[in-house]
């Protein structure tokens, strides 16, 4: 596993790429590649790291793993690359977006717009087997995706911490509420959405609200 990352991010978390858990996960990782097929495409792992450097960062939206289908992951958390069809997750999303800010759901799921606002979609582990959700949990990207977390934290200030579902949520322990805005939230996958708490959440107008108080600009959602 080549790592090409934004040298902002190897400022920051590059120690991560020396510690034999690390060492030990690229080894998991290249040997998934080349006898199984599995998502991201190798070169868009890091994407959202690529596309958000450390000092652009202004939200966070922690999902848990890619999607596992043909064509769907890209390496952004709850995106799919444009012409995939959106699934449900997303759809609930945009349609929160729609009641919160009066936007129209938009046709294509390529969430690579936010991103390059400062929106960095991470998920705690950013490769998977395909048609086997999870399958690349607790090998090591948890260790890495959570050093990402506690530097955001400690190294910058005023970011927006967005936790959809109870596995988002706990990493709110790795984040300074004194220093950062932390949203929580149900999951937008409709099986928790339909149970109330997702709809009406309002977490689009209120990061808006508070990147706005700090001077930042909005994000287009």
């Amino acid at each position: 596993m080549n790592v090409k990352i934004d040298p902002s991010w190897k400022e920051h978390i590059g120690a991560e790429f020396g510690k034999p858990y690390f060492e030990q996960l690229t080894s998991f990782v290249r040997h998934e590649y080349a006898t199984q097929t599995c998502y991201p495409p190798g070169s868009l792992i890091f994407n959202a790291y690529n596309l958000c450097p450390f000092d652009k960062v202004k939200v966070v939206i922690i999902g848990q793993d890619p999607y596992h289908e043909p064509g769907q992951a890209h390496g952004l958390s709850f995106s799919v690359a444009d012409g995939v069809a959106l699934p449900p997750s997303l759809q609930n999303i945009f349609k929160e977006i729609q009641a919160d800010l009066g936007k129209p759901i938009p046709a294509s799921g390529d969430l690579t717009r936010w991103a390059k606002q400062g929106v960095l979609l991470l998920n705690a582990t950013l490769t998977v087997r395909a048609h086997q959700a999870a399958s690349h949990q607790r090998h090591g990207w948890e260790s890495f995706t959570d050093a990402t977390i506690h530097a955001l934290s400690e190294g910058r200030e005023h970011l927006v911490f967005i936790l959809w579902g109870g596995y988002a949520r706990s990493k709110a322990s790795l984040i300074d509420a004194k220093k950062h805005l932390i949203l929580q939230s149900v999951h937008p996958s409709p099986l928790s959405a339909n149970r109330g708490g997702w709809f009406g959440n309002h977490h689009f107008s209120q990061c808006n609200a508070y990147l706005q108080q700090w001077g930042e600009a909005p994000i287009e959602w």
